[in-house]
């Protein structure tokens, strides 16, 4: 265990675990749950997962989830933080950035800038706030030329959260997130089981693990396949075919795969229907 997963920045890991009634996750796909699909069709991801976890201490649990695939800090620190602040919750979720990261012109610090000043908004109405950093993107053909931005932003974020006193998730650090089993066939969004190491890290740092250290930190007993070179190739252009060009394209275009979307789950009610007691 490294020093960075002993002791992460604003130091809320060594309180003593509460029982968090009520949760609002914000940001964009990673959060939305883009690549993890449930039983009914439909996007679960990490904030799902944790809710259901956090709901098994708490009867009357509540969560929101207002994620949208494609939004923007603008957008996650705008309208997202405003109907967050309204409905005041015990713990928030933040995963927001890596939208704009992405785009070669953004400025970085400004960017940050923007953040903090969501965070220090949420903090000061005495809510839990949990930040997800951004992951190394070495291992991606073509993502990799932007690992060097995504490692500034994140340093912004761990700065931010040392200020604020909130936590973070360093995904960066994670090593089972630098394994191509953690993601969908995209190489940008999780897949299950991404989602659900997402989901134990921070479960774990609020101090309600979800089982042993293992269960993120090394989820699997092997080491991942490796390719002969020709076919890691032929998978780079397929991949390239059908994920990166459509990608490229909807952003040289200014548009978004959220245009026009709603969070699915916009209003903080409780996580399971009411019983029935008839």
């Amino acid at each position: 265990m490294t020093d960075l997963e002993m002791n992460p920045p604003g130091g809320a890991q060594a309180e003593s675990p509460a029982v968090i009634r009520s949760y609002v996750a914000i940001g964009d796909s990673l959060t939305e749950g883009l690549d993890d699909v449930g039983p009914d069709g439909e996007y679960l991801g990490f904030a799902d997962r944790l809710a259901a976890h956090l709901g098994s201490f708490a009867p009357d649990f509540r969560y929101a989830n207002l994620a949208v695939r494609g939004r923007r800090v603008r957008h996650i620190f705008g309208e997202q933080l405003d109907q967050t602040l309204a409905a005041a919750p015990d713990l928030v979720t933040v995963h927001a950035g890596g939208n704009d990261v992405l785009r070669p012109g953004t400025d970085l610090d400004a960017l940050a800038a923007e953040v903090e000043a969501g965070i220090t908004r949420l903090r000061a109405a005495g809510i839990r706030v949990v930040m997800l950093s951004g992951h190394d993107t070495g291992w991606v053909p073509v993502l990799r030329i932007y690992r060097g931005r995504i490692a500034v932003f994140s340093m912004h974020l761990r700065a931010i959260a040392e200020r604020s006193g909130c936590d973070i998730v360093d995904l960066w650090s994670m090593g089972a997130l630098n394994d191509p089993r953690a993601w969908s066939v995209d190489r940008l969004h999780f897949n299950a089981d991404g989602h659900r190491i997402v989901a134990a890290r921070i479960a774990e740092i609020l101090g309600l693990p979800m089982g042993p250290r293992d269960v993120w930190a090394r989820p699997w007993d092997t080491p991942p396949a490796r390719l002969p070179r020709i076919l890691r190739r032929r998978e780079n252009r397929k991949w390239a075919r059908e994920h990166l060009v459509p990608w490229l394209s909807r952003r040289a275009l200014g548009r978004s795969s959220g245009d026009g979307r709603l969070p699915k789950r916009p209003d903080l009610l409780p996580l399971l229907p009411p019983a029935d007691t008839d």
